[in-house]
């Protein structure tokens, strides 16, 4: 059985990684039109980076999403990213809300999803949500060999497969974790998912309405801080050391949107997200100023 996956993987794994092929991060299916004013939604995002309000990489992730959706609108297709971050997702579907004859849906494959695919069309060619998301249980016996999420991750990625064509992965304990991916590689899993850390797992594919999710558990706590700086708030959010979060940010461990920083000094603002490898992740909640300058700010803690 191994030897047959690893004959399987192999030619796979050259096809999933060669440019233009399966790890293009878009692709065609039918139509849509409006290219004059996506390109003023496109040079509007690269402005926009310029001027700092976006991170440069996501502005160019935007950019990249309204090119295709100029090529729908040229070709009258419909087109599909691969599955995006949140604040790219965010920054998109605002973008793309400005152009007429456009129609964007974002999907994760369940509505609290954090990772969507967006498809980019004409409204007559989008008469329903196109299947772009798939789901998978991973199951196996993980009561004495507990896994987390990077686990699954990190097993799925070592089959070859790039980080862009995996949504969210959905822990279930000692049963395993449901994963949202491309549809294209669904039997590609079924086939090559052996392992997950040392346990041995199966790989079935499940309907999207069988998956099990709930709202993300939070615990919410208040600091007051002089500075509204990354390693102000989130030293006091992780309850550990400037010194030590310093070390981290160097170390490209600290993310703010799902973007790595490297500079103690980034200002947070409310809505922002930060996540530490191996800490977990808390939003920025309410920012109030006191009396003496300093400030009050809400920090909401993902359990």
């Amino acid at each position: 059985m191994a030897a047959a996956a690893l004959t399987l993987a192999s030619p796979l794994r050259r096809l999933l990684r060669a440019p233009g092929v399966i790890s293009d991060p878009y692709y065609f299916i039918t139509r849509g039109r409006c290219s004059t004013a996506i390109s003023v939604a496109a040079a509007a995002a690269r402005d926009s980076a310029v001027k700092g309000s976006v991170d440069r990489n996501a502005a160019e992730e935007v950019r990249n999403i309204l090119d295709m959706a100029e090529r729908a609108s040229k070709r009258r297709d419909v087109l599909h990213t691969n599955f995006l971050t949140p604040p790219i997702i965010q920054e998109a579907m605002l973008a793309i809300e400005k152009l007429a004859d456009i129609k964007a849906v974002a999907q994760g494959g369940y509505p609290q999803a954090e990772r969507c695919r967006i498809s980019v069309g004409h409204p007559d060619s989008m008469t329903s949500n196109p299947d772009v998301v798939a789901a998978l249980s991973i199951s196996g016996n993980f009561r004495l060999e507990p896994c987390s999420h990077g686990d699954f991750l990190g097993a799925i990625l070592g089959t070859g497969i790039t980080r862009e064509k995996v949504g969210d992965i959905l822990l279930q304990g000692e049963r395993g974790a449901q994963v949202l991916v491309d549809p294209e590689l669904v039997d590609y899993l079924i086939s090559t998912l052996e392992k997950v850390g040392k346990v041995g797992v199966s790989c079935t594919q499940i309907p999207l309405l069988a998956l099990e999710y709930e709202p993300p558990r939070t615990k919410s706590f208040k600091t007051v801080e002089s500075s509204l700086r990354v390693d102000a708030l989130a030293s006091a959010g992780f309850k550990i050391s400037r010194t030590k979060l310093a070390s981290l940010i160097s170390a490209g461990d600290v993310r703010v949107n799902w973007a790595p920083i490297l500079k103690n000094g980034v200002t947070l603002k409310s809505g922002d997200v930060v996540s530490v490898s191996g800490m977990g992740r808390l939003k920025i909640g309410e920012i109030v100023t006191t009396r003496k300058g300093k400030y009050a700010v809400e920090l909401i803690q993902y359990l």
